[in-house]
């Protein structure tokens, strides 16, 4: 602790001592970083405009042409009443996985889910050979 010794002296007054002690400074302590409204905005669209161009850099890598790609080969299936589209996706490709056949299905005739079939509706399903 480091104190102050102040004498002050006067004709008229007796001389007397007096001690102001005064804290330490601490140099272990680091400085706080404060950030305004501002340099949150800041901070936050640099955060933001670096995942851009991270999910940019790093995204799929699909090109859009005016080639026309391989149709594949389908057939019509009429929906018979009590077929499911798991039943329609195992006659269609009994060797394979069922699971991928349904999705080749539902993303050909963009079907919501499994269960929107209706009776009587015409389905494209692949045909696997």
């Amino acid at each position: 602790m480091s104190t102050i010794t102040v004498y002050e002296t006067s004709r008229f007054a007796p001389s007397f001592s007096r001690r102001i002690a005064s804290a330490p400074r601490s140099t272990t302590e680091p400085a706080a970083v404060r950030l305004t409204r501002r340099g949150r905005l800041v901070l936050l669209l640099a955060v933001i405009a670096a995942l851009a161009v991270t999910v940019v850099a790093l995204g799929s890598s699909t090109v859009a042409t005016s080639d026309a790609g391989a149709v594949p080969a389908t057939t019509v299936v009429t929906v018979q009443e009590g077929q499911t589209l798991w039943q329609i996706a195992a006659d269609a490709n009994p060797e394979g996985d069922v699971r991928d056949t349904v999705d080749d299905i539902m993303r050909m005739n963009s079907l919501p889910s499994a269960g929107a079939l209706q009776l009587g509706s015409d389905l494209a399903v692949p045909v696997y050979e």
